[in-house]
């Protein structure tokens, strides 16, 4: 069973990861490791970023003390929202969208997105939710791997919904009514961004 440690400090998402990934891997926080330095995330793109997480994180367990348990993969996650109308935005500064430096609230993010789309009617609010993973073997230099998803949707005119985070209030996937705060996480963890990008990465180890 493959064991992989989730370079990210976001509970919702290692939670998210595990759950999507099942009982066939070994999915670990990096709360285990409280002095793993934070990685500027500076990149233009999910890719870039996400690489970066994977490579950084990495190579700081490398350099831990001989004999300490470690994972055998560093697992980076990089994603966001992209609006058509607003040229792709909030893009990589999805979760520092509404500004102040540092990441925002989700509502304080919300709250902005709403309000550029204010004049947007609905046959113009097209989005997607883009993920990019980045895998690192630990115990060795290499080739960073990288695996994508994506899923269309449109931005609601209000938020809905109780359950998810971040955008998913706002977000309402292709074919459906309601938003992934509404549709509950068994359905939202089947058809998501992360859900793709996931799928991708778990083919590669079977077939590996």
């Amino acid at each position: 069973m493959p064991s992989l440690l989730i370079a990210s400090r976001n509970a919702h998402k290692a939670a998210e990861i595990a759950a999507i990934l099942g009982e066939n891997f070994d999915v670990q926080s990096l709360a285990r490791h409280a002095a793993a330095p934070e990685v500027e995330e500076n990149g233009d793109t999910f890719t870039a970023n996400a690489v970066k997480k994977a490579a950084e994180t990495a190579a700081w367990l490398n350099s831990q003390a001989p004999g300490q348990a470690l994972p055998d993969f560093v697992l980076a996650d990089d994603s966001g929202l992209a609006v058509d109308s607003l040229d792709g935005a909030p893009g990589v500064r999805s979760a520092r969208y509404a500004g102040g430096g540092g990441n925002s609230t989700d509502a304080a993010n919300n709250a902005r997105l709403l309000h550029e789309l204010t004049d947007v009617d609905d046959r113009n609010r097209g989005a997607q939710f883009q993920c990019v993973l980045a895998l690192a073997t630990l115990g060795q230099a290499g080739e960073v791997r990288t695996f994508e998803g994506i899923c269309r949707g449109r931005i609601a005119q209000a938020e809905s919904g109780e359950g998810g985070f971040g955008y998913d209030p706002l977000f309402i996937p292709k074919g459906h009514d309601l938003s992934f705060a509404e549709l509950g996480p068994d359905i939202k963890n089947s058809i998501s961004h992360r859900a793709r990008a996931l799928a991708k990465l778990a083919d590669h180890f079977a077939s590996n």
